[in-house]
């Protein structure tokens, strides 16, 4: 691709935002609110993302992400939305934030809103496990000092190094000697390596949230997401849907002069020399294609994404894409989400739960489940109906390449299996069970257009988390990566957090 097909880009030339999940939206509304031309270019016909929703027979189901962080004053969401002109959204705290049942055991592990609470359930669950629970408070609370000052993780100029130094303060050093460290790490020195409910406990939370389990979650990551979920902060269960929040994000950047075009899937990048001048958009619905002119590119897309959208050879991306090369597989998942009478739930039905069936099998493939259940009138289901949604960690690999009759077959066979499992819980027959459908990496890939449907980001691992994880600035100076592939990670709080700092670093770069 030549750069002589383009003008160079003038000031009235957008930017150009790559997808609308909601790291994209929030960049594209913070950028467009600030006074820039903003164009979101999205392949799907309704934004959002992984956090966006579709209906069925009356129920709205969330695609993926079910809860949401940061919508406390001075949480990430609530900073932005604050900041954009708009309401927060109406929203129940999650509580407890999710209840584990654990093999064999009927009782289950119940991750209260409340910090003593929290602290009873834990000693009483984990004997002689405070300790532990305790220094990851400590690192837990440092850690969110220091994010909480807007620091650029990793820095890539001597700017983003400027801020980083200054979220600094004496406080948060006691977070440094654990950079290397992993959780894992922290049951051995506590002498809790043993414990192996507490330690299969761990590896089920830290997988929805880092991707990996205890042995490999970066310490300080680790801290965050195991403390998230209590006062100040919190987890929250959105009224209506995840939909909410995308819906404001794109009314807060149309209002403000940006535009946001559905089913318009981003092709290729234009360079001239290293800047990208332009993008190639095939128009999804009539198969044409265009090039349209761009000042900068936030691709709010996955690392592997990105480097498939560059020319092979682009010489200023040779050992960016061979780093994204060597990381390790990620994960991809299989959804059920199922439209069930209130006569289908257990009493006092938490929001979320986790379930493992055996403690020497797989986090995923059906011996775990991650589920989410509507609540009350939230507008996820008609009246006397719930939604469950429940989800299972699962090698992409698998569902590749597979020729259709086969791939229908692993579908029902997984779907199956999942109804089975949830049928030990929840009261699943023909009067209960009113709709029922599931999604493979397949359809994520299909609808997301994320590499092989991934989900989750890169994972958070000492190697990929912080410091040593992949920066919002690329090696071309007017391309930038939003989303979970970047600091802080996964979440819509995660990549709220990663869109703030990419447009921190455009708005100084063309400041100057």
């Amino acid at each position: 691709m030549g750069a002589s097909r383009l003008p160079q880009p003038s000031p009235q030339t957008p930017i150009i935002v790559i997808g609308s999940g909601i790291g994209g939206l929030t960049a594209a509304a913070l950028l467009a609110h600030r006074g820039y031309p903003v164009t979101v270019l999205e392949q799907a016909n309704i934004p959002g993302g992984c956090a966006s929703t579709f209906q069925r027979r009356g129920f709205t189901f969330d695609v993926g992400a079910t809860q949401v962080a940061g919508l406390e004053p001075g949480g990430i969401h609530h900073r932005i939305f604050t900041e954009l002109g708009l309401e927060i959204p109406a929203a129940t705290p999650c509580d407890p934030a999710c209840a584990v049942y654990l093999p064999g055991e009927i009782e289950p592990i119940q991750v209260w809103r409340d910090r003593q609470r929290w602290q009873q359930e834990r000693q009483r669950q984990f004997p002689g496990s405070e300790p532990f629970w305790q220094f990851l408070t400590r690192l837990f609370e440092a850690s969110w000092q220091f994010q909480s000052r807007d620091p650029i993780v990793p820095p890539r100029s001597p700017w983003d190094w400027g801020q980083l130094i200054q979220a600094l303060r004496p406080s948060t050093l006691i977070t440094v000697p654990h950079t290397l460290a992993t959780v894992g790490d922290a049951l051995d020195y506590y002498g809790l390596a043993a414990d192996r409910r507490l330690r299969t406990f761990l590896d089920l939370q830290l997988k929805l949230y880092s991707q990996v389990d205890a042995a490999e979650t970066a310490l300080l990551y680790g801290s965050t997401a195991l403390a998230v979920s209590q006062v100040p902060q919190g987890l929250w269960h959105l009224k209506g849907s995840m939909q909410v929040l995308s819906d404001r994000l794109t009314h807060a950047l149309e209002r403000d002069g940006g535009s946001l075009r559905l089913g318009q899937r981003v092709t290729g990048l234009v360079l001239a020399g290293d800047r990208v001048t332009g993008v190639t958009v095939l128009n999804t619905a009539t198969g044409s294609t265009t090039t349209l002119a761009a000042s900068q590119v936030v691709a709010n897309v996955t690392a592997q994404n990105l480097t498939q959208l560059l020319p092979s050879s682009c010489p200023p991306f040779q050992g960016y894409r061979r780093r994204v090369q060597g990381l390790p597989a990620g994960s991809g998942a299989f959804v059920v989400y199922g439209g069930v009478t209130t006569a289908a739930l257990p009493p006092q039905c938490p929001p979320h739960l986790q379930f493992l069936y055996d403690y020497d099998g797989p986090l995923g493939e059906n011996n775990s489940l991650f589920v989410s259940v509507s609540q009350g009138e939230d507008g996820r289901a008609p009246a006397g109906c719930a939604t469950i949604i429940a989800s299972t960690f699962t090698d992409p690999h698998l569902w590749q390449d597979l020729d259709p009759r086969a791939y229908k077959q692993l579908k029902k066979q997984y779907l199956d299996q999942t109804l089975g499992r949830l049928g030990q819980f929840f009261t699943l027959n023909p009067e209960t069970l009113r709709h029922s459908e599931a999604a493979s990496p397949r359809t994520f890939a299909h609808y997301t257009a994320r590499s092989q449907g991934l989900v989750g980001g890169i994972g958070q691992r000492v190697s990929t988390f912080g410091p040593f994880g992949l920066a919002t600035r690329t090696p071309l100076p007017n391309l930038w990566l939003v989303g979970d592939s970047t600091h802080p990670g996964e979440g819509t709080a995660g990549v709220s957090y990663s869109a703030l700092t990419v447009v921190r670093q455009m708005v100084r770069q063309m400041v100057g």
